[in-house]
């Protein structure tokens, strides 16, 4: 941290660095910006249940298997063998009894409080190559990452009954004050993670942990929808147009094309579809198995005979737990969970705040608007002009943020720009806040100031600002 307070000598770097511009016209918004989702866009009560109504646009008919997704979503699975045989299945080892436990009300995760177990925030596990397989596999992208050879690619701290969790997660914080150029002094929080009560013996000493929030389910298949040229328009990995952003495509083997295709999905994009990313979850969440990933045991990896050899809830040769119908009525509800209209556009301090955050440079990464393209199956979602205000891009963020763990072809700086719609809900949704991929960030300012690598220059800009352009600023970014 040394060096963030001492804003002025940054400020003296801007001068050769380019802002993003953004629409000539401030004084009002732009046609369309309320509707974020487009015509898809929902428009409901702004309360806990913001996030979790369906597509603005969804017919009648089609909103019973949105509603039969969302039960299966909020389902707890039972371990087996069980009489509920459409329910079990769960685990051996898992970190949550149902996807709703960490997408809380569709939005985001939280972190744990002291001495209580983490749910929605959990490690992922990996270890770099070590034999010339394994290189060939990552660089022919039909891995992203080589798991911890006893524990897998995340640390399940729960098991059922007869089995031992794999171990428990233990996180700290350090405070470390910031001062802005006004004066005004933020305390960021940096944490720190150790495993601790392995049950499966030692893991590799060359183990990369890194820890994953689960983020909000709103507006995925929307994003799943913005043609792929769009997005690669916009990388400039050599950054040849000298604007300090070189944001990078992830690119990923798809479970359902066998094929390697574009990241959009995770914090670092390494899951290329609203489905396999639901499958992935399945898996090392909850140890279910599903058409795309049919291990019945989850994570369980070959040193964990045991757990390969319990009992599971996939009925029947060739049979998974969460069947094909439940599964694409699971992807169906999470590709049209509807994102809330935009609040205020037309507020004087709003409009202000998106002028600065086009001058500080935030939208560079933070790519506003985006039209989707069509899908037979998905008329809701096609042809929609959508605000995320994401690029769906990598970018280096600075080594505050890294976590040195390699995924696909995002190093361990990293991270995909996340999409800010629904930002300003995530206290009345979640009835806290925690941001960033670790939820390390109490505060929307908080998460700006930990930017830094690319966004560094917009981070600066930012804590050089006065109190009332700031306001302005947080103002705009709650009205997302």
């Amino acid at each position: 941290m040394a060096g963030r307070g001492i804003v002025a000598v940054a400020v003296a770097l801007l001068a050769a660095i380019p802002a993003a511009g953004g629409p000539a016209d401030f004084s009002r918004p732009e046609p369309g910006e309320e509707a974020a989702g487009g015509a898809a866009t929902g428009r409901h009560p702004l309360n806990s249940s913001a996030f979790s109504h369906p597509s603005g646009n969804l017919s009648f008919e089609r909103q019973l298997d949105f509603k039969v997704g969302d039960g299966i979503f909020r389902k707890l699975w039972v371990s087996a063998p069980s009489s509920t045989r459409s329910s079990d299945g769960l685990g051996p080892l898992w970190n949550a009894r149902s996807c709703q436990s960490c997408h809380l009300k569709d939005g985001r995760g939280r972190v744990p409080a002291p001495g209580e177990a983490a749910v929605s925030l959990f490690l992922r596990l990996s270890i770099p190559p070590e034999t010339e397989a394994q290189r060939r596999r990552l660089a022919a992208l039909e891995a992203s990452v080589i798991p911890e050879p006893t524990y897998g690619g995340q640390l399940q701290t729960f098991s059922v009954q007869g089995h031992l969790a794999e171990g428990a997660m233990e996180l700290s914080y350090v405070e470390e004050p910031v001062r802005l150029a006004d004066g005004t002094t933020v305390s960021l929080r940096r944490p720190g993670y150790r495993v601790a009560s392995l049950h499966y013996g030692p893991m590799h000493p060359a183990t990369m942990l890194s820890p994953r929030l689960a983020p909000p389910m709103i507006g995925l298949g929307l994003l799943e929808l913005i043609p792929e040229a769009e997005i690669l328009a916009a990388a400039d990995p050599e950054d040849r147009d000298g604007d300090g952003i070189s944001g990078r495509a992830n690119r990923v083997w798809s479970r359902e094309f066998l094929r390697p295709m574009l990241g959009r999905f995770g914090w670092k994009a390494g899951q290329p579809t609203v489905a396999q990313q639901a499958a992935e979850a399945f898996a090392g969440d909850m140890g279910l198995s599903t058409p795309l990933v049919r291990d019945p045991w989850g994570d369980c990896t070959p040193a964990q005979a045991e757990c390969r050899a319990a009992p599971h809830g996939a009925h029947g040769e060739g049979a998974v737990e969460v069947v094909p119908r439940m599964f694409d009525l699971v992807a169906f509800y999470s590709r049209h969970l509807a994102v809330p209209a935009r609040r205020d556009v037309a507020d004087r301090s709003v409009l202000e705040g998106k002028r600065q955050f086009h001058a500080a440079g935030c939208a560079a990464c933070h790519r506003p608007s985006h039209v989707t393209g069509s899908h037979p199956d998905r008329p809701e979602l096609s042809g929609q002009r959508i605000w995320p205000y994401t690029d769906l891009l990598l970018h280096d963020m600075g080594e505050g943020l890294a976590d040195g763990r390699p995924e696909g072809l995002a190093d361990g700086r990293e991270w995909r720009t996340p999409p800010l719609w629904g930002l300003g809900l995530t206290e009345t949704v979640n009835g806290n806040a925690f941001y960033l991929h670790d939820g390390r960030a109490r505060t929307v300012l908080e998460a700006i100031l930990w930017h830094g690598g690319e966004a560094e220059a917009a981070r600066v800009r930012v804590a050089a600002m006065t109190r009332p352009e700031r306001e302005a600023l947080l103002a705009f970014l709650r009205s997302l």
